[in-house]
């Protein structure tokens, strides 16, 4: 017989308790929508704050930089964020990055924004404040991924097989950016830090796990333990299917593997196979669940993924992806109510 703990009045000691594999009654969640998503759910709410209205036991904050999702009727039909990247800026999505500032593999001529610019931080103690009674979550910024927008994707791939010391140079720049961004963002007393830096595919990785453990996990483990050394519980994301690279992840201190999608990876085999080592977020399909099923099915398909993912904690429900605009009013409410009312 399974025994679980009373579902503690704390919501920031609910998520803890998942992250400690601790299995409560109630099981903690976290929903984030795109501007279109989230107008649709704030008129059928009746409010402008969908964190306090849907009880989320975890609010993400972070430095004023480029916004994720820039608006061209306020910005134009492109941005340029502090790394020089080029964007397109689009009403549905957060845009495509169209204009890398690195032409050639040289950082010779390439001077790095300051991580320490006060305009960053401008305003954060206001966001969080009243927020202080959930789980905290700094996003302090990307590693791969910010390398392959500076680069172009392409590009990036190609030198990290024809010109491998750039892409060390370029990554542990980038590193130190990241780490002191960490440094700066900590004085606000987050619970933890979210490090967005995408390797997968929808079949498998999208460099040799080879190149991967060569390049990038060794200054993933540096952000990592930047972050224990501060107590910090640390969250990934990466979208994509990266099962192959999940034990290296574990090896170098990752607390909370973010989005999981089920499209791309088997949630449950991967529960069965690494839940006592790491706790997931996410398993909710974006790609065809919650924008075709009907609610009936999404709300069946919630209450399967938390019956099985929660067992033994290690689990925070999650759709699969950020939510956009092909997905039904009707099937975002009904994830969100059977993840509200669900007991184990």
């Amino acid at each position: 017989m399974t025994t679980f703990m009373q579902t503690p009045n704390d919501p920031k000691e609910l998520v803890r308790k998942a992250i400690n594999h601790v299995e409560t009654e109630r099981v903690p969640y976290n929903f984030m929508f795109s501007p279109p998503a989230a107008k649709r759910l704030k008129e059928y709410y009746g409010t402008d704050d969908l964190v306090s209205a849907l009880d989320m036991p975890m609010f993400f904050f972070g430095p004023k930089d480029k916004p994720l999702y820039a608006d061209p009727d306020i910005y134009g039909p492109t941005i340029t964020d502090q790394f020089g990247v080029l964007w397109s800026t689009n009403k549905i999505d957060r845009g495509s990055p169209i204009g890398p500032p690195l032409k050639e593999p040289n950082l010779s001529h390439y001077s790095f924004p300051s991580p320490a610019d006060p305009k960053r931080f401008a305003g954060i103690e206001d966001d969080i404040e009243r927020r202080r009674d959930l789980f905290l979550i700094a996003v302090i910024g990307d590693l791969w991924e910010r390398a392959g927008f500076m680069r172009g994707l392409s590009n990036l791939c190609l030198d990290v097989v024809d010109i491998p010391a750039f892409v060390e140079e370029l990554l542990e720049k980038l590193k130190n950016y990241v780490i002191e961004t960490l440094q700066h963002i900590a004085r606000f007393r987050p619970d933890g830090v979210f490090l967005s830096d995408d390797y997968g595919t929808q079949t498998g990785l999208i460099i040799d796990p080879r190149h991967w453990r060569k390049l990038v996990k060794p200054r993933l483990h540096d952000i990592y333990q930047a972050a224990k050394k501060r107590d910090l519980v640390v969250m990934h994301h990466t979208c994509g299917n990266v099962r192959e690279i999940i034990p290296d992840l574990i090896e170098i201190g990752l607390d909370i593997l973010h989005p999981i999608q089920p499209e791309t990876m088997d949630i449950f085999s991967l529960k069965r196979d690494f839940g006592p080592d790491l706790t997931f977020c996410g398993g909710i399909g974006t790609q065809h669940l919650l924008p075709r099923a009907t609610p009936s099915e999404v709300r069946q398909t919630v209450i399967q993924a938390l019956d099985a993912m929660a067992e033994g904690g290690g689990y925070i429900l999650e759709p699969g992806i950020t939510l956009q605009d092909d997905v039904p009013v009707e099937n975002m409410v009904a994830m969100i109510d059977a993840a509200r009312e669900y007991r184990r």
